[in-house]
This record gives structure tokens, C-alpha cells and sequence, in this order.
């Protein structure tokens, strides 16, 4: 049976992305499980899970651009930034109106320096920042660039001061940290209520399964799942040896799909559409279509990861 390819799990609040990881080793009996970027425990949504030789692949995944449905409560500041923490400040918020609101999110569209939170799973000195953090150990990591894609007000209560919004985010900024941010422009704080994250690049949570439902059969293809990436196909005999650990020459292409730049991280694929390898394109794929129709034998390609059997 093949157990190597990707599962989309709609992970449930209330347990981490570990956990969820932990429960498909345990309900396939593999041991080589990862996922491609953590989720809080508070939050739920979409969590794409490698299993087997498919782990390899999540690193292409992680960087893809997220979108969430996002709820915060203006006037009140946790030390985690969400609810789950502890109250540190709460201000006056009921003069805060819907335009104000409309106006501060939408500000925060394009680029913009972001502080990550002293509560996350990143990493400082080996070390999960939330672990040095419930130790007493705050670290204030210097601010990263990240990119508000796209972002828009879905409702706003003036009872309850609460907030629901939905926003499209490069990999690596911290929802919870655009909340803090948002309420520090409106002058009054706020704090997340809510987090579910919608999509990862063209990946939704709608192709989802839940945890407890998750089956063999919902596993899909490697190839399938990083079909994003432009391809080099290669012949039968040409991907024998790709296999082996043999490069990839311009008398063994068949195809090209994609356009795409010297250097640029490509899949190589046989006939099949199997998934062969990754590599790194050493011609572009305007030059690497010329050389085909060559009787010359030039490399076009380096490997980075081989996917045998």
C-alpha cells in the first residue's frame, strides 16, 4: 500500500498541530508524518500533513502564502495576543466606529515590519519562544518583513466591540500579531478571538477532512499536490537514471511544463506524471526547449531529492 503523499486535515481547536501528527502515525503506523507550518492550538482550519517520502516536500508548501477568518475583541491585550492568555491592559474601546475600523485594516495592506510574538512556536537559540516565554524568559525577536495580501472587515459588533475579518498573508506573519497591531493603530488594543485558517496557496479547507475521519484513501499524490512547481519530463531511459541518482540532460527531456528562470526549483517527471525528483534548472525553460531540438547532450538540471520506488 502507498503511504506516501499528503492528507488534508481541518484540524480542531483545542489540540496542536503535533497532536495531529501524532495521531496519524498512530492511526497508520508510520513513523516519517510531518505538516507544513503550525497552527496555535486555539485555532483550527486547514493543515496540510506529509506521510512518508511526501514529508520531503513540505518545505515548497510552508512558504506559500495563507488566508485566514480572523476575530478580535477591541479594547482588551493578552500577553499571548489571543484569549487564551493573560489580561495585561484593557482600554476604552465604544468610540471606535465601523469606518475607523475599515480604515485601520485596510492600512495594513502591502508590506510592513512585523514583530513576531514572545508566545510561538518559533524558534530562538533551539528553544520554542512560548517555552522560554511561560518561564519567564520574554524574548523580543527583531521585527520581519511580511505582506498583507489582501484584507477586509466581514462584520462588526458595537455591542460586544468585536471584530471578524478576513485576510491573505505571506508565509510567516503571525495573525496574532496583526491583531495586536491593528488595535495599537485604532488606540485602544485588541486581541484574537478567533483564528481558522481558509486556505494555503490554492489548497482549501474545503478539500478537508476531519481528523477522527481521516482514511487511507484520502492520502493524495505527491505529484499531484506540487503540480505548483514547473516540470521537466523526461524519457523512459532517461528516468531510470534519474533514479539512480543520474542528472538530467537535454536528449532526455520530452516535454516542458511551465515557464520558469535559471535556478529555478523544478519537479522532473517521467511519462507517467510520477514524481521522479527535485531539482534545480540550470537553463531556463525557453533554453532548455532549444537545446532539445539539438542532437547536443547538455545537463539542464541538478538534483536535489530523489524519490525512488
Amino acid at each position: 500500500m502507498n503511504l506516501n503523499g499528503f492528507l488534508f486535515i481541518d484540524k480542531p481547536s483545542g489540540i496542536t498541530s503535533h497532536d495531529v501528527v501524532d495521531e496519524i502515525r498512530k492511526k497508520f503506523g508510520i513513523k516519517k508524518v510531518g505538516h507544513s507550518g503550525t497552527l496555535d492550538p486555539f485555532a483550527s482550519g486547514l493543515l496540510i500533513v506529509g506521510v512518508g517520502k511526501a514529508t520531503r516536500l513540505l518545505e515548497y508548501i510552508k512558504g506559500m502564502d495563507k488566508t485566514y477568518e480572523v476575530e478580535m475583541k477591541l479594547g482588551v491585550m493578552t500577553d499571548t495576543f489571543d484569549f487564551t492568555g493573560n489580561l495585561v491592559e484593557e482600554r476604552e474601546s465604544s468610540h471606535i466606529t465601523e469606518e475607523m475600523i475599515r480604515d485601520a485594516i485596510e492600512s495594513f495592506t502591502g508590506e510592513y515590519m512585523q514583530v513576531p510574538p514572545a508566545y510561538s512556536a518559533k524558534k530562538y537559540k533551539g528553544e520554542r519562544l512560548y517555552r522560554l516565554a511561560r518561564k519567564g524568559k520574554i524574548i523580543n525577536l527583531p521585527p520581519k518583513k511580511v505582506t498583507i495580501h489582501d484584507i477586509y472587515v466581514k462584520s462588526f459588533d458595537p455591542v460586544e466591540m468585536a471584530v471578524s475579518f478576513v485576510v491573505k498573508v505571506s508565509a510567516g506573519t503571525y495573525v496574532r500579531s496583526l491583531v495586536m497591531d491593528i488595535g495599537y493603530k485604532l488606540g485602544c488594543g485588541a486581541t484574537t478571538t478567533f483564528l481558522r485558517r481558509l486556505a494555503i496557496g490554492k489548497f482549501s479547507v474545503s478539500d478537508a477532512v476531519k481528523l477522527d475521519e481521516v482514511d487511507i484513501k484520502d492520502i493524495k499524490p505527491m505529484n499531484e499536490i506540487v503540480s505548483f512547481l514547473p516540470a521537466i519530463v523526461v524519457s523512459r531511459e532517461q528516468a531510470e537514471k534519474v533514479l539512480n541518482g543520474g542528472q538530467v540532460y537535454s536528449n532526455g527531456v520530452v516535454e516542458i511544463k511551465g515557464v520558469f528562470p535559471k535556478e529555478a526549483v523544478i519537479r522532473i517527471i517521467d511519462e507517467d506524471q510520477n514524481l521522479l525528483a527535485i531539482a534545480r534548472s540550470e537553463r531556463t525553460s525557453k533554453f532548455i526547449k532549444t537545446l532539445t531540438k539539438k542532437v547536443s547532450k547538455e545537463r539542464v538540471a541538478t538534483l536535489e531529492k530523489v524519490f525512488r520506488g
